[in-house]
């Protein structure tokens, strides 16, 4: 017996009739409509799902810090920490919290007050850091800023993982992944997933970045992030090689193409579709990418927006706008990442080198989009995988601190796509250690972003293994209203 044969014979009587019932109603549908069934059926695929009510974003532009801000040198001001400098955090504030092992051999833990001015903006009053964000504390009246975020990780791989996926476990569809699969695409000729990965200024302590974190996991793998390169061709073996042409390469897709289609009517295996709908997708981004990536016709303006940086390629001025024009072009969902948050040490020597890369470009983004008249329609969301102690690990100089790992608050804030703008959600303890009003978990978070997509999160599910897997998991989450326009 042929293998194709033999794999055929291991099909469940649902999976048969599913295929059956989706191959009479596309023939049916596909007659009617006068159009080709082979491509009504990737046109399917490609907005497979109807949101559950009225969306009020349709994009996303994810800005996601690696290695966690200090969000009480940033969000979340505690004046009262000048009276306490160098004293012990107490025990009743610490309640024996888990700590990381970088500082689980301490006998002291010296608090370390932010050494950097606090102010209020905006008509909502919104108290930021004065002296790194001058910039984006313009944007205060657009912002809507959580202090009360909490993890249940406390190292970077799982906590990166946490708040991309739901889980800490490798492996689950990201959250990219789920707006592409829940919304489909907006533009035939790019991704609808498109990841950056921005190089910051300052390289003292970067953490591992990989594809994992945009991989689609259990979803079809047509729902994973694509990556972009800031260096030689933007996309991996996005150009012909040497010596084949144009006619060449669409005889090879077509050829291609014809075989993947009968092993998918034989089988009925998505991952062949992926390969099908992959294959046209890279050979129409090769008309789309060059010029998506050519910002020669930028009028001075916007580089004045963005500043200087925005024409190196790479950084992470150049990321935001890019990031722009892939959703003005209709790419549902852009991820990028920004390294080098992790501040161990030399806090007031990074720090500030942090902020310089992001500062100006986020304002830009917000200014940009919002000139346009896309802020309406597109959620941006900034923040970490955690948060920072108070307390210095190491020891503690006027001039050299350093900040620990702290999954028991921090900060995050978003912008447009329905999000309440000039909002300061969540109360911390004086010393930003613990959560006092509003707490706001990571799956209450993704359940929040789900909302404004237009999905009920109980309800965006896909079947895997016998189970029905969510971004928010098994556990009960809940959407916070109040950060709802």
């Amino acid at each position: 017996m042929h293998p194709l044969d033999a794999r055929s014979l291991y099909q469940t009587r649902r999976q048969f009739l599913g295929r059956g019932a989706n191959v009479l109603g596309f023939a049916a549908l596909a007659s009617l409509l006068g159009r080709d069934p082979h491509a009504l059926a990737l046109d399917a695929a490609a907005h497979p799902l109807v949101p559950h009510f009225a969306p009020k974003a349709k994009q996303v532009i994810y800005l996601h810090m690696v290695g966690g801000p200090s969000q009480m040198d940033l969000f979340d001001h505690k004046p009262e920490m000048a009276q306490w400098y160098d004293k012990d955090l107490p025990d009743s504030i610490r309640r024996g919290q888990r700590l990381t092992t970088m500082t689980s051999g301490q006998t002291r833990f010296p608090i370390a007050p932010s050494k950097y001015k606090f102010a209020k903006y905006g008509q909502c009053g919104m108290e930021m850091n004065a002296e790194l964000l001058p910039y984006l504390s313009q944007c205060a009246d657009e912002l809507c800023l959580v202090r009360s975020m909490n993890t249940e990780a406390i190292n970077h791989e799982p906590a990166i993982t946490f708040m991309q996926t739901g889980n800490q476990v490798t492996g689950r569809p990201c959250l990219g992944s789920w707006v592409s699969y829940g919304l489909g695409s907006l533009n035939q000729n790019l991704p609808t997933f498109v990841v950056l990965v921005a190089e910051p200024t300052n390289r003292e302590q970067l953490q591992a970045i990989s594809g994992k974190l945009w991989t689609a996991g259990y979803l079809p793998g047509e729902h994973a992030g694509v990556a972009f390169r800031s260096k030689g061709d933007p996309i991996l073996y996005i150009n012909n090689p040497p010596g084949v042409a144009m006619e060449t390469r669409r005889k090879t897709l077509d050829g291609l193409d014809a075989l993947n289609q009968l092993n998918y009517n034989a089988l009925g295996d998505p991952e062949t579709h992926t390969r099908i709908s992959q294959y046209e997708m890279a050979y129409r981004m090769q008309a789309s990418v060059p010029e998506l990536t050519d910002f020669s016709k930028e009028p001075a303006g916007t580089f004045e927006l963005y500043g200087a940086e925005a024409k190196k390629a790479g950084s992470f001025a150049n990321s935001a706008l890019l990031a722009r024009r892939l959703v003005e072009r209709g790419v549902r969902f852009v991820q990028i990442y920004h390294n080098n948050w992790d501040h161990h040490s030399n806090v007031s020597g990074r720090l500030p080198d942090q902020c310089r890369d992001v500062d100006q470009p986020c304002y830009a983004l917000i200014q940009d989009l919002k000139q346009r008249g896309l802020l309406d329609e597109t959620l941006i969301i900034w923040g970490g995988e955690f948060g920072r102690t108070i307390y210095s690990q190491g020891g503690l100089t006027t001039t050299n601190y350093g900040r620990d790992h702290h999954p028991r608050c921090f900060s995050m804030w978003m912008a447009g796509g329905g999000t309440k703008p000039g909002t300061v959600y969540g109360e911390t303890d004086d010393f930003s250690y613990n959560i006092v009003r509003d707490p706001v978990p990571v799956h209450d978070f993704h359940a929040t972003i789900l909302q404004l997509l237009g999905f009920d999160h109980r309800r965006l599910s896909y079947r895997y293994q016998g189970l029905d897997g969510r971004l928010t998991g098994v556990e009960e989450a809940h959407v916070v209203k109040a950060l709802l326009a």
